[in-house]
This record gives C-alpha cells, sequence and structure tokens, in this order.
C-alpha cells in the first residue's frame, strides 16, 4: 500500500504524458509531418532497438556522463573552498561573493565558444563548461549551511573552548550537510546540462550525446534524436536521484529535509 500510493502518482503522469505524447503526433500531425514529433514506439524500436545505434548512444553517453561528473567534482571542490573562506571571513565574502553572483548572470553559452578558441575544443574545455554552470548553486547552498547555526550553538562550542576550524568541522559542517547535497542535486542537473551545451558548440573530438542529438537533427533522423534526447534527460534524473539518495544515507533521519512528507 505504501509501495502504490509513492510510485502511483509519478506512474500516472508518465502515462498521461505518453498518451498526450500520442494524441499529439496522431492528430496534429499528418503522415509527411510526423517526423516532427515520432510515436514514442517508434522511438523506442529504432532508437533503441537497433543494436548499433543503441551501441552509438550508449557510449556517447558514457562520454557526456564522464565530462558531467568531473565538472561536478571540480566544481564542488571549488565551491566548498569557497564558502569556507567566505564563511570565516566577512572581508573574504564582501570580495568574492559578489563575482559568483556575477558568475551566475553571465551567459556561459556566449562564452563557449571563447573557451574553445582559447583551450581547444577537447574534454578540459567541456569540462569548464559544466565547472561554470554547476558553480553558483554549491558556493550560494554551502555557504548558507555554513551560516545556519544559531549563535546559541557556537557560544557552547566557545564555552568548552572549541578553535574557530574544529568549530567548522565539529559544527558548521554537519548542519550544513543537507544544504550541500541540495546544492549538489541542483548542480548535478545542471553539469549534465553543461556537458551536452559543450558539445553541440564543440562538435569536435569524440562524440558525446549533444553532439548525436545535432548530428540526428541535420539527418532529420527524429527517432534517434529522440532517443538521445530521453537517454540525456535520464542521465540528469539519474544524478538527482543518486544525490538524493546519498543524503538521505549520510544526513539520516535527523533532519526534516530527508524525512517522507505526512499525508
Amino acid at each position: 500500500m505504501i509501495l502504490a500510493r509513492r510510485f502511483a502518482p509519478p506512474v500516472a503522469v508518465f502515462l498521461a504524458a505518453v498518451g498526450l505524447w500520442y494524441a499529439a503526433s496522431l492528430l496534429l500531425l499528418s503522415d509527411q509531418e510526423r517526423f516532427l514529433m515520432p510515436l514514442p514506439h517508434d522511438v523506442l524500436v529504432i532508437g533503441f532497438g537497433d543494436p548499433d545505434n543503441l551501441a552509438e548512444l550508449l557510449t556517447a553517453l558514457a562520454l557526456s556522463a564522464q565530462v558531467a561528473l568531473v565538472g561536478l567534482v571540480v566544481a564542488f571542490v571549488v565551491a566548498v573552498s569557497l564558502a569556507v573562506a567566505m564563511s570565516q571571513a566577512k572581508w573574504v565574502e564582501r570580495s568574492l561573493y559578489p563575482y559568483a553572483v556575477l558568475l551566475q548572470t553571465i551567459p556561459v553559452l556566449a562564452l563557449v565558444p571563447l573557451f574553445g578558441f582559447w583551450f581547444g575544443f577537447g574534454f578540459g574545455s567541456r569540462v569548464l563548461v559544466c565547472v561554470l554552470i554547476a558553480l553558483f548553486p554549491l558556493i550560494a547552498n554551502t555557504l548558507f549551511g555554513l551560516r545556519s547555526v544559531t549563535s546559541a550553538q557556537l557560544d557552547l562550542f566557545r564555552l568548552h573552548g572549541a578553535g574557530r576550524w574544529k568549530t567548522l568541522w565539529k559544527l558548521q559542517f554537519p548542519a550544513a550537510l543537507p544544504s550541500i547535497f541540495t546544492g549538489l542535486r541542483i548542480s548535478a542537473g545542471l553539469s549534465v546540462i553543461g556537458a551536452v551545451v559543450g558539445d553541440f558548440f564543440f562538435k569536435q573530438g569524440e562524440p558525446g550525446i549533444g553532439i548525436l542529438i545535432d548530428l540526428y537533427r541535420s539527418r532529420l533522423q527524429s527517432e534517434q534524436m529522440f532517443a538521445a534526447v530521453l537517454l540525456a534527460s535520464a542521465l540528469g534524473i539519474a544524478v538527482f536521484w543518486f544525490f538524493g539518495f546519498l543524503a538521505g544515507r549520510v544526513v539520516g533521519s535527523w533532519h526534516e529535509s530527508v524525512r517522507e512528507p505526512r499525508t
């Protein structure tokens, strides 16, 4: 009964979306126009049912996943380091946080071609795109979490003679874990987007899932293109779910962010 309540709503929404997909393709498009929105079963048969095409998709997906993962790790290390520095000194926050906000407002898509000119069109430039897109949510959420401890908790640590770094490690980091994982869940999806966007612009080297999407588009292979889009979406959902699962294991049940809502 519990599993039914948990999984029935998303399954119902999924079935409704597939039904709308069928209706839009069959009722709104003629046979000649159906390449604009192929039927779901055609996407499954042509996009995923062909072993050669499936192997091509999975190879490209693995490359994009690798780029997204490396970019996320780099963004996490940089973001946590900056957030810790800003949490320990107000002058550091005043010096760096405005530029973190500026980084969020700059259209990264406009910078992607420049990265290609400056650093080449290979793996490193694609990772850099992921880092820039994923960085700000990690900085903002980590800094918020580190600052979420109350003055009473800080006073208690000071009474027991805890220094700045012991307070950071024993008090602020544990308090910041839910916020850090929230930032990771957001940035993980953004990193996948960055990997796909980098493919669209660079279009060189070993093809990632973004290059395949653009290639299928140019060939009007709509079934394969939809399959590639679905795989890219599945990658984003998978990393979002993974960090949600990891948050539940690390944070445990003591924080309301990982508790099941009451029905």
